[in-house]
């Protein structure tokens, strides 16, 4: 995957796009924690540039749901969306809303050639839902 986006193949770069694709919509820290226990020793400035260099190379995308802090997935191309849990802050993937890519299509594009769609979808996951209705 690292050479076909032409970036060097380097034990952090591996380290960190395993742990990404291991545990999805997972934040800067969380992938940090991960990557030193496969790695040992990683600064947090090296977890940062190689999720920087992965994003930019289309290996990982990021998203940033308000009020929360930056998360990292590996499912990238499809133009999904995401549901967020306003009580303990899980996410999950939601597909594309209704038909292809980017999914929605605007009352006025301003003259914007559309390519994608960012849908985030709040309200309380199953347990939640469940802990508060009781």
């Amino acid at each position: 995957m690292l050479r076909d986006v032409a970036l060097r193949v380097t034990r952090p770069r591996i380290a960190v796009l395993s742990a990404v694709h291991d545990n999805p919509h997972a934040d800067t820290d969380s992938l940090i924690g991960v990557v030193r226990e496969s790695l040992g020793r990683v600064s947090h400035q090296a977890v940062y540039d190689v999720l920087g260099a992965l994003t930019t190379a289309g290996l990982v995308r990021r998203i940033q749901p308000r009020g929360t802090v930056a998360r990292y997935e590996s499912r990238v191309g499809d133009n999904h969306h995401h549901a967020v849990c306003r009580s303990c802050g899980v996410i999950a993937d939601v597909d594309c809303a209704i038909g292809d890519p980017p999914c929605l299509t605007p009352s006025d594009d301003n003259g914007f050639v559309i390519d994608e769609a960012e849908v985030i979808f709040w309200g309380l996951c199953p347990d939640c839902s469940i802990a508060h209705s009781s």
